[in-house]
């Protein structure tokens, strides 16, 4: 009787395990179906807004491909508009047709031109009484090393302030300006400069500062170099333009200039060579030409012009610069300091110059 009753007690037991296995089973499946529900809701709902989506962009583009062929129109007919007016201009020009500018240049030079050749002849009247000249390099001071391998530096020749004028390059329009020499020494490259925009673009390195104005050449007409169109330099007497002429192509002519209307005043053909030249200057009415040597990084000044022929060759000093990287593209001669602002490879140089008195022996 009590395995009997062991026997039953054991078949409940099983019974109920089993069915507790059947309900959690069960739940198991509920939970299972209700996930499945809800994954379908969520999907039937992004397909929904994926076509609302679709039906959107197809509707842009739509909209996109009647605006685009709105704007086809447009500019076909504003390129028939443009057709039409450049028609009208060239009918214009043939019935009115206009001399070039050039012409009106080559007609004021030749009126200039011959102005001045009345006054070649004449005697040249000293503005002041300066008589110095050359004697040696005395010093030179390699000062910095900013910019391109040609270019120009200097300051205002008639003192007017302490700012240094950077012209970088051969053909620019954007001077650097340094509020002193030592702003530009202390300057990481050109992070000490201000910016001066001119008008027009220079050409080549014969530029000058004078009285708070800047004068340069723009217009190829005459050049000393590739580069240099006309040389442009500041003594004690004022303005002076180093040039050449196609009359006298070889040889390298001189011209006194009015600082304020930049008309000329006097003319001089000289006798110094072109070929070789490297760069000139001018002090005290005398014109120094500074030419290439055979040897690297020398150069000297090898001809001599005085306006007023106070210095003849036989009396003129035989002057060599020291050794130094490369060549001068530019020498600028400053009255106040008699010193000269020399660029040479991007090297910004000073040149302090022993004077002597003209035809002092």
């Amino acid at each position: 009787m009590r395995g009997l009753l062991v026997l039953l007690s054991l078949a409940c037991l099983a019974n109920a395990q089993h069915q507790a296995l059947i309900d959690y089973l069960e739940r198991r499946l509920l939970a299972i179906e209700d996930r499945i529900s809800l994954w379908h809701e969520q999907i039937t709902r992004y397909a929904s807004e994926l076509r609302e989506l679709k039906q959107q962009m197809v509707s842009q583009l739509e909209n996109l491909d009647k605006e685009k062929e709105t704007l086809r129109t447009s500019l076909d007919s504003m390129g028939s508009r443009v057709d039409r007016v450049e028609r009208e201009l060239d009918y214009l020009e043939t019935q009115n047709g206009a001399q070039p500018c050039v012409d009106v240049d080559d007609k004021l030079i030749e009126h200039q031109v011959t102005l001045v050749q009345e006054k070649q002849k004449a005697k040249y009247f000293k503005m002041t009484d300066c008589s110095d000249m050359i004697s040696s390099i005395k010093a030179m001071k390699i000062l910095k090393r900013v910019g391109g391998p040609k270019g120009m530096w200097t300051r205002d020749t008639s003192g007017a302030s302490k700012k240094v004028y950077i012209f970088n390059g051969t053909a620019e329009d954007t001077v650097n300006v340094f509020a002193s020499v030592q702003d530009l020494t202390l300057s990481q490259g050109f992070s000490l400069s201000s910016d001066l925009k001119l008008p027009s673009p220079w050409s080549g390195t014969g530029h000058v500062v004078h009285n708070n104005q800047v004068y340069y050449d723009h217009v190829p007409v005459y050049g000393l170099t590739s580069e240099t169109l006309m040389d442009l330099a500041v003594d004690e007497e004022g303005l002076w333009a180093i040039y050449a002429t196609r009359q006298n192509e070889k040889h390298i002519s001189l011209a006194k200039m009015d600082a304020n209307s930049l008309g000329v005043e006097q003319m001089w053909d000289t006798s110094c060579p072109r070929e070789n030249a490297e760069a000139a200057f001018v002090i005290c009415g005398t014109l120094y030409v500074v030419y290439n040597t055979m040897q690297p990084g020398r150069s000297r000044v090898q001809c001599v012009f005085d306006v007023n022929d106070m210095v003849t060759a036989e009396e003129a000093p035989l002057i060599y610069f020291p050794k130094r990287y490369g060549s001068h593209s530019s020498l600028k001669y400053n009255p106040q300091e008699q010193l000269l602002y020399a660029w040479d490879d991007g090297y910004q140089i000073l040149y302090k110059l022993a004077m002597k008195k003209k035809l002092e022996i």
